[in-house]
Protein backbone atom coordinates (compact mmCIF):
# COMPACT_ATOMS: atom_id res chain seq x y z
CA UNK A 1 0.00 0.00 0.00
CA UNK A 2 1.66 3.32 -1.04
CA UNK A 3 1.47 6.12 1.56
CA UNK A 4 -0.91 8.31 -0.48
CA UNK A 5 -3.47 5.85 -0.73
CA UNK A 6 -3.12 6.01 3.30
CA UNK A 7 -4.54 9.29 3.46
CA UNK A 8 -7.85 10.50 2.95
CA UNK A 9 -9.22 11.90 -0.42
CA UNK A 10 -9.05 15.55 1.03
CA UNK A 11 -5.71 15.18 2.17
CA UNK A 12 -4.13 13.53 -0.47
CA UNK A 13 -5.99 15.88 -2.54
CA UNK A 14 -4.55 18.79 -0.93
CA UNK A 15 -0.75 16.99 -0.90
CA UNK A 16 -0.95 17.06 -4.46
CA UNK A 17 -1.71 20.08 -4.89
CA UNK A 18 1.22 21.54 -2.86
CA UNK A 19 3.72 19.58 -4.64
CA UNK A 20 2.60 20.82 -7.89
CA UNK A 21 2.96 24.52 -6.86
CA UNK A 22 6.53 24.39 -5.26
CA UNK A 23 7.23 22.48 -8.33
CA UNK A 24 5.65 25.05 -10.57
CA UNK A 25 7.37 28.25 -8.42
CA UNK A 26 10.99 26.57 -8.45
CA UNK A 27 10.39 25.95 -12.49
CA UNK A 28 9.53 29.62 -13.14
CA UNK A 29 12.15 30.57 -10.34
CA UNK A 30 14.87 29.31 -12.14
CA UNK A 31 13.77 30.89 -15.62
CA UNK A 32 13.20 34.24 -13.81
CA UNK A 33 15.63 35.45 -11.44
CA UNK A 34 18.97 36.91 -13.58
CA UNK A 35 21.95 34.61 -12.76
CA UNK A 36 24.77 35.94 -10.58
CA UNK A 37 27.50 35.58 -13.71
CA UNK A 38 25.65 37.24 -16.47
CA UNK A 39 27.34 39.99 -17.67
CA UNK A 40 25.02 42.97 -16.36
CA UNK A 41 26.70 41.94 -12.92
CA UNK A 42 29.02 45.06 -12.50
CA UNK A 43 30.67 43.35 -9.36
CA UNK A 44 34.31 42.69 -9.75
CA UNK A 45 34.02 39.35 -7.11
CA UNK A 46 36.37 36.48 -7.91
CA UNK A 47 33.53 34.32 -8.00
CA UNK A 48 32.28 35.64 -11.03
CA UNK A 49 32.65 34.54 -14.50
CA UNK A 50 30.84 37.51 -15.88
CA UNK A 51 32.80 40.12 -17.86
CA UNK A 52 33.05 42.72 -15.22
CA UNK A 53 34.04 39.58 -12.85
CA UNK A 54 37.58 38.93 -11.28
CA UNK A 55 37.34 35.19 -11.35
CA UNK A 56 40.50 35.05 -14.12
CA UNK A 57 42.76 37.49 -12.26
CA UNK A 58 42.33 35.36 -9.30
CA UNK A 59 42.71 32.09 -11.20
CA UNK A 60 45.92 33.41 -12.57
CA UNK A 61 47.44 34.49 -9.09
CA UNK A 62 46.92 30.81 -7.75
CA UNK A 63 48.62 29.30 -11.11
CA UNK A 64 51.10 31.76 -10.89
CA UNK A 65 52.08 30.74 -7.22
CA UNK A 66 50.78 33.48 -5.51
CA UNK A 67 50.10 32.94 -2.15
CA UNK A 68 46.47 34.50 -2.38
CA UNK A 69 43.21 33.31 -0.84
CA UNK A 70 39.98 35.23 -0.30
CA UNK A 71 38.95 37.07 2.72
CA UNK A 72 35.44 36.77 3.62
CA UNK A 73 35.45 37.42 7.06
CA UNK A 74 35.03 41.18 8.78
CA UNK A 75 38.14 43.16 7.67
CA UNK A 76 39.03 43.90 11.25
CA UNK A 77 40.19 40.56 11.77
CA UNK A 78 42.59 40.93 8.83
CA UNK A 79 44.20 44.37 10.92
CA UNK A 80 44.51 42.46 13.87
CA UNK A 81 47.58 39.84 12.47
CA UNK A 82 48.28 42.85 9.54
CA UNK A 83 52.07 43.20 9.05
CA UNK A 84 54.60 43.98 6.34
CA UNK A 85 54.10 40.86 4.32
CA UNK A 86 50.31 41.74 4.30
CA UNK A 87 48.91 42.58 0.80
CA UNK A 88 45.02 43.34 0.61
CA UNK A 89 43.55 43.91 -2.48
CA UNK A 90 40.00 46.26 -2.21
CA UNK A 91 38.19 45.68 -5.60
CA UNK A 92 34.87 48.18 -6.00
CA UNK A 93 34.36 47.61 -2.25
CA UNK A 94 31.29 49.31 -0.93
CA UNK A 95 31.30 50.56 2.97
CA UNK A 96 30.89 53.36 5.11
CA UNK A 97 31.63 51.97 8.30
CA UNK A 98 33.82 53.12 10.46
CA UNK A 99 35.47 49.61 11.51
CA UNK A 100 36.42 49.04 7.90
CA UNK A 101 37.64 52.09 7.42
CA UNK A 102 39.60 51.99 10.60
CA UNK A 103 40.29 48.32 9.75
CA UNK A 104 42.25 49.38 6.41
CA UNK A 105 43.84 52.42 8.30
CA UNK A 106 45.67 49.63 10.70
CA UNK A 107 46.53 47.36 7.65
CA UNK A 108 48.66 50.43 6.65
CA UNK A 109 50.16 51.41 9.70
CA UNK A 110 51.64 48.01 10.49
CA UNK A 111 53.56 48.22 6.93
CA UNK A 112 50.65 46.20 4.56
CA UNK A 113 50.20 47.44 1.12
CA UNK A 114 46.97 47.88 0.06
CA UNK A 115 45.43 48.27 -3.80
CA UNK A 116 41.73 50.31 -3.64
CA UNK A 117 39.95 50.84 -6.69
CA UNK A 118 36.78 52.67 -7.30
CA UNK A 119 35.23 55.58 -5.36
CA UNK A 120 34.95 53.78 -2.54
CA UNK A 121 38.15 51.98 -2.50
CA UNK A 122 39.56 55.44 -2.30
CA UNK A 123 36.91 56.67 0.43
CA UNK A 124 38.17 54.21 2.95
CA UNK A 125 41.61 54.82 2.30
CA UNK A 126 43.72 56.42 4.45
CA UNK A 127 44.08 60.34 3.17
CA UNK A 128 41.50 59.13 0.66
CA UNK A 129 40.79 62.01 -1.69
CA UNK A 130 38.61 59.82 -4.35
CA UNK A 131 35.98 62.18 -5.92
CA UNK A 132 32.96 61.53 -8.19
CA UNK A 133 34.49 63.62 -10.81
CA UNK A 134 31.93 65.51 -13.46
CA UNK A 135 34.76 65.29 -16.04
CA UNK A 136 34.66 62.05 -17.34
CA UNK A 137 32.16 60.29 -19.02
CA UNK A 138 32.84 56.71 -17.93
CA UNK A 139 34.22 55.51 -21.94
CA UNK A 140 37.15 53.08 -21.88
CA UNK A 141 40.50 55.40 -22.13
CA UNK A 142 43.89 54.65 -22.74
CA UNK A 143 45.48 55.96 -19.97
CA UNK A 144 48.48 58.20 -20.14
CA UNK A 145 51.95 57.16 -17.90
CA UNK A 146 52.63 60.64 -15.90
CA UNK A 147 55.47 59.31 -13.25
CA UNK A 148 58.80 58.10 -13.23
CA UNK A 149 57.90 54.90 -10.74
CA UNK A 150 58.27 51.70 -11.96
CA UNK A 151 54.47 51.32 -12.02
CA UNK A 152 54.14 53.98 -14.45
CA UNK A 153 56.51 51.82 -16.47
CA UNK A 154 53.89 49.32 -16.78
CA UNK A 155 52.85 49.82 -20.72
CA UNK A 156 49.87 50.74 -22.53
CA UNK A 157 46.72 50.25 -20.03
CA UNK A 158 42.99 50.71 -20.54
CA UNK A 159 40.75 51.62 -18.01
CA UNK A 160 36.87 52.78 -17.64
CA UNK A 161 37.12 55.33 -15.03
CA UNK A 162 34.50 55.84 -12.10
CA UNK A 163 35.78 58.08 -9.97
CA UNK A 164 38.42 60.87 -9.82
CA UNK A 165 41.13 62.34 -7.62
CA UNK A 166 41.75 65.64 -5.59
CA UNK A 167 45.37 66.03 -6.38
CA UNK A 168 46.88 68.50 -4.12
CA UNK A 169 49.14 66.57 -1.47
CA UNK A 170 52.71 65.87 -2.46
CA UNK A 171 52.87 62.59 -0.96
CA UNK A 172 50.52 61.64 -3.56
CA UNK A 173 51.90 60.61 -7.13
CA UNK A 174 49.88 60.11 -10.51
CA UNK A 175 51.26 57.13 -12.28
CA UNK A 176 48.51 57.21 -15.24
CA UNK A 177 45.86 59.76 -16.15
CA UNK A 178 42.92 60.02 -18.44
CA UNK A 179 42.12 63.19 -20.19
CA UNK A 180 43.94 64.96 -17.31
CA UNK A 181 42.80 63.11 -14.37
CA UNK A 182 44.72 61.13 -12.20
CA UNK A 183 43.46 57.56 -12.97
CA UNK A 184 46.51 55.32 -10.89
CA UNK A 185 47.82 57.02 -8.08
CA UNK A 186 50.46 55.94 -5.11
CA UNK A 187 51.79 57.03 -1.73
CA UNK A 188 53.30 56.06 1.02
CA UNK A 189 51.64 56.59 4.29
CA UNK A 190 53.25 55.42 7.79
CA UNK A 191 54.91 52.57 7.20
CA UNK A 192 52.57 51.05 4.36
CA UNK A 193 52.12 51.61 0.57
CA UNK A 194 49.00 52.64 -1.27
CA UNK A 195 47.79 52.13 -4.61
CA UNK A 196 44.33 53.52 -5.90
CA UNK A 197 42.59 53.17 -9.15
CA UNK A 198 39.75 55.16 -10.64
CA UNK A 199 38.19 51.74 -11.59
CA UNK A 200 38.61 48.05 -11.31
CA UNK A 201 38.51 47.31 -15.28
CA UNK A 202 42.01 46.30 -16.20
CA UNK A 203 41.78 43.09 -13.55
CA UNK A 204 38.57 42.19 -14.87
CA UNK A 205 37.81 38.87 -16.75
CA UNK A 206 37.01 40.99 -19.90
CA UNK A 207 39.98 43.29 -19.57
CA UNK A 208 42.83 41.54 -18.31
CA UNK A 209 44.28 40.04 -21.22
CA UNK A 210 44.12 43.34 -23.14
CA UNK A 211 47.23 45.53 -23.95
CA UNK A 212 49.37 45.38 -20.16
CA UNK A 213 46.48 45.73 -18.84
CA UNK A 214 47.70 42.51 -16.41
CA UNK A 215 51.43 44.00 -15.78
CA UNK A 216 49.77 47.25 -14.20
CA UNK A 217 47.94 44.44 -11.95
CA UNK A 218 50.93 42.32 -11.34
CA UNK A 219 52.88 45.83 -10.64
CA UNK A 220 50.56 47.48 -8.03
CA UNK A 221 50.61 44.39 -6.49
CA UNK A 222 54.71 44.82 -5.74
CA UNK A 223 57.08 41.54 -5.73
CA UNK A 224 55.67 38.05 -3.99
CA UNK A 225 58.53 37.10 -2.26
CA UNK A 226 57.83 36.84 1.59
CA UNK A 227 54.03 38.49 1.03
CA UNK A 228 50.61 36.86 1.68
CA UNK A 229 47.72 38.26 -0.61
CA UNK A 230 44.67 38.54 0.39
CA UNK A 231 40.87 39.36 -1.78
CA UNK A 232 38.97 40.82 -0.28
CA UNK A 233 35.32 39.35 -0.66
CA UNK A 234 33.94 40.94 2.84
CA UNK A 235 32.83 44.52 1.47
CA UNK A 236 30.91 43.00 -1.66
CA UNK A 237 28.33 42.52 0.58
CA UNK A 238 28.36 39.56 2.48
CA UNK A 239 30.37 39.28 5.51
CA UNK A 240 31.42 35.52 7.01
CA UNK A 241 31.13 34.81 10.78
CA UNK A 242 30.54 32.42 12.68
CA UNK A 243 26.95 32.50 12.60
CA UNK A 244 27.05 32.67 8.62
CA UNK A 245 28.21 28.46 8.44
CA UNK A 246 24.21 28.29 9.78
CA UNK A 247 22.78 30.01 6.88
CA UNK A 248 23.24 29.19 2.94
CA UNK A 249 20.87 26.62 1.54
CA UNK A 250 20.20 24.95 4.57
CA UNK A 251 18.44 28.23 6.55
CA UNK A 252 16.88 28.71 3.26
CA UNK A 253 15.24 25.32 3.11
CA UNK A 254 14.30 25.50 6.30
CA UNK A 255 12.34 28.49 6.22
CA UNK A 256 10.68 27.19 3.04
CA UNK A 257 9.39 24.65 5.01
CA UNK A 258 8.43 26.26 7.76
CA UNK A 259 6.35 28.72 5.53
CA UNK A 260 4.81 25.24 4.05
CA UNK A 261 3.90 24.07 6.92
CA UNK A 262 2.05 26.82 8.15
CA UNK A 263 0.40 26.55 5.13
CA UNK A 264 -0.57 23.23 5.04
CA UNK A 265 -1.68 24.02 9.18
CA UNK A 266 -3.76 26.73 7.94
CA UNK A 267 -5.56 24.91 4.91
CA UNK A 268 -6.27 21.76 7.20
CA UNK A 269 -7.98 23.71 9.91
CA UNK A 270 -9.40 26.12 7.89
CA UNK A 271 -11.37 23.78 5.80
CA UNK A 272 -12.99 21.56 8.28
CA UNK A 273 -16.61 22.72 9.95
CA UNK A 274 -16.53 20.82 12.67
CA UNK A 275 -14.04 19.24 15.46
CA UNK A 276 -11.17 17.17 14.55
CA UNK A 277 -11.62 14.15 16.33
CA UNK A 278 -14.89 12.71 18.80
CA UNK A 279 -16.22 14.17 21.79
CA UNK A 280 -15.52 12.16 24.88
CA UNK A 281 -18.43 10.17 26.05
CA UNK A 282 -19.67 11.46 28.96
CA UNK A 283 -19.98 8.99 31.97
CA UNK A 284 -23.56 8.48 33.29
CA UNK A 285 -24.37 9.09 36.59
CA UNK A 286 -24.69 6.21 39.04
CA UNK A 287 -28.34 5.22 40.21
CA UNK A 288 -27.86 6.63 43.45
CA UNK A 289 -27.01 9.75 41.76
CA UNK A 290 -30.45 9.52 39.92
CA UNK A 291 -33.09 8.91 42.21
CA UNK A 292 -31.40 11.83 44.06
CA UNK A 293 -31.72 13.70 41.49
CA UNK A 294 -35.10 12.34 40.97
CA UNK A 295 -36.53 12.64 44.61
CA UNK A 296 -34.90 16.56 44.68
CA UNK A 297 -37.13 17.05 41.28
CA UNK A 298 -40.50 15.22 43.17
CA UNK A 299 -39.45 18.04 46.33
CA UNK A 300 -39.38 20.96 44.62
CA UNK A 301 -42.48 20.57 42.36
CA UNK A 302 -44.84 19.33 45.90
CA UNK A 303 -45.50 16.33 43.65
CA UNK A 304 -45.59 13.70 46.01
CA UNK A 305 -48.68 12.31 44.60
CA UNK A 306 -47.45 11.66 40.84
CA UNK A 307 -44.63 9.39 43.10
CA UNK A 308 -47.67 7.53 44.36
CA UNK A 309 -49.58 7.56 40.91
CA UNK A 310 -46.56 6.17 39.13
CA UNK A 311 -45.88 3.23 42.27
CA UNK A 312 -49.87 2.58 41.57
CA UNK A 313 -49.73 2.07 38.12
CA UNK A 314 -46.56 0.36 37.95
CA UNK A 315 -48.39 -2.11 40.71
CA UNK A 316 -51.70 -2.61 38.65
CA UNK A 317 -50.08 -3.75 35.34
CA UNK A 318 -47.74 -6.04 37.03
CA UNK A 319 -51.10 -7.96 39.26
CA UNK A 320 -53.11 -7.95 36.06
CA UNK A 321 -49.95 -9.67 34.25
CA UNK A 322 -49.78 -12.49 37.38
CA UNK A 323 -53.64 -12.89 36.89
CA UNK A 324 -53.68 -13.98 33.23
CA UNK A 325 -55.97 -10.66 32.31
CA UNK A 326 -55.09 -8.26 30.01
CA UNK A 327 -54.05 -5.05 30.90
CA UNK A 328 -57.16 -2.81 31.72
CA UNK A 329 -58.21 -0.05 34.10
CA UNK A 330 -59.32 -1.52 37.19
CA UNK A 331 -60.16 0.70 40.30
CA UNK A 332 -58.39 -0.91 43.50
CA UNK A 333 -61.91 -2.32 44.97
CA UNK A 334 -62.36 -4.21 41.91
CA UNK A 335 -58.18 -5.18 41.61
CA UNK A 336 -58.65 -6.52 45.46
CA UNK A 337 -60.82 -9.29 45.01
CA UNK A 338 -59.29 -10.49 41.74
CA UNK A 339 -55.84 -11.02 43.13
CA UNK A 340 -57.54 -12.86 46.49
CA UNK A 341 -59.17 -15.21 44.22
CA UNK A 342 -55.83 -15.85 42.07
CA UNK A 343 -53.68 -15.42 45.11
CA UNK A 344 -55.22 -16.17 48.48
CA UNK A 345 -51.79 -16.24 50.68
CA UNK A 346 -51.65 -12.61 49.73
CA UNK A 347 -51.13 -10.38 53.05
CA UNK A 348 -54.70 -9.61 54.86
CA UNK A 349 -54.30 -5.30 54.59
CA UNK A 350 -54.34 -5.51 50.35
CA UNK A 351 -57.94 -4.07 50.18
CA UNK A 352 -57.29 -1.24 52.17
CA UNK A 353 -53.60 -0.49 51.49
CA UNK A 354 -54.58 -0.74 47.23
CA UNK A 355 -57.39 1.78 48.37
CA UNK A 356 -55.02 4.40 50.44
CA UNK A 357 -52.73 4.11 47.00
CA UNK A 358 -55.70 5.01 45.12
CA UNK A 359 -56.79 8.17 47.34
CA UNK A 360 -53.03 9.30 47.49
CA UNK A 361 -52.49 8.66 43.60
CA UNK A 362 -55.60 11.37 42.54
CA UNK A 363 -55.32 13.67 45.77
CA UNK A 364 -53.36 16.63 46.26
CA UNK A 365 -52.84 16.50 50.30
CA UNK A 366 -50.35 13.98 50.85
CA UNK A 367 -46.98 14.20 52.10
CA UNK A 368 -43.65 13.18 50.92
CA UNK A 369 -43.50 11.15 54.38
CA UNK A 370 -46.86 9.45 53.59
CA UNK A 371 -45.82 8.91 49.51
CA UNK A 372 -42.95 7.33 50.22
CA UNK A 373 -44.53 4.87 52.91
CA UNK A 374 -47.57 3.73 50.18
CA UNK A 375 -44.99 3.44 47.58
CA UNK A 376 -42.82 1.29 49.58
CA UNK A 377 -46.05 -0.69 51.22
CA UNK A 378 -46.73 -1.18 47.16
CA UNK A 379 -43.02 -2.38 46.41
CA UNK A 380 -43.90 -5.15 49.40
CA UNK A 381 -47.16 -6.45 47.89
CA UNK A 382 -45.56 -6.53 44.06
CA UNK A 383 -42.34 -9.05 46.06
CA UNK A 384 -45.39 -11.43 47.49
CA UNK A 385 -47.40 -11.48 44.06
CA UNK A 386 -43.95 -12.38 42.52
CA UNK A 387 -43.35 -15.28 45.09
CA UNK A 388 -46.61 -16.69 45.39
CA UNK A 389 -46.97 -16.71 41.49
CA UNK A 390 -43.35 -18.44 41.20
CA UNK A 391 -44.79 -21.18 43.92
CA UNK A 392 -47.82 -21.81 42.01
CA UNK A 393 -46.55 -22.30 38.55
CA UNK A 394 -44.14 -25.01 40.44
CA UNK A 395 -47.30 -26.52 41.64
CA UNK A 396 -49.18 -26.69 38.80
CA UNK A 397 -46.14 -28.43 36.93
CA UNK A 398 -46.64 -30.84 39.72
CA UNK A 399 -49.86 -31.48 39.46
CA UNK A 400 -50.49 -31.76 35.68
CA UNK A 401 -47.52 -34.54 35.85
CA UNK A 402 -49.45 -36.50 38.42
CA UNK A 403 -52.92 -36.47 36.58
CA UNK A 404 -51.06 -37.63 33.56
Amino acid sequence: MSPLSALDAKDRKLLLWCVGIAIGLAVVSGFLLPSGNSNSNPLPSTYLSGRHGARAAYEMLLRAGYPVERWERPLSELAESAGPETVVILAQPFTTESSDIKAVRQIVERGGRVLATGFWGGFILPLGASEASEELRFAACKLDPQGLDPLSGSGEVWMTPEAGWRVGNPAYRVQYSCAGQPAVVEYDWQKGHVVWWASSTPLENASISRNNDLDLFLNSLGSREGRKFYWDESLHGEVKSEWSYAGGAALNTLYVGLAGLALLVVLSFSRRSGPVRELPVEPRATPIEFLEALGSLYKNAGAASAAVAVAWERFRRFSLRRCGLRVQKLSAAELAPVLRRRFPGIGAALEDDLTACEEAAWGESVNPRQALKLVQMLHTHQEQLAALAAHGSHSDVIAEGRTS
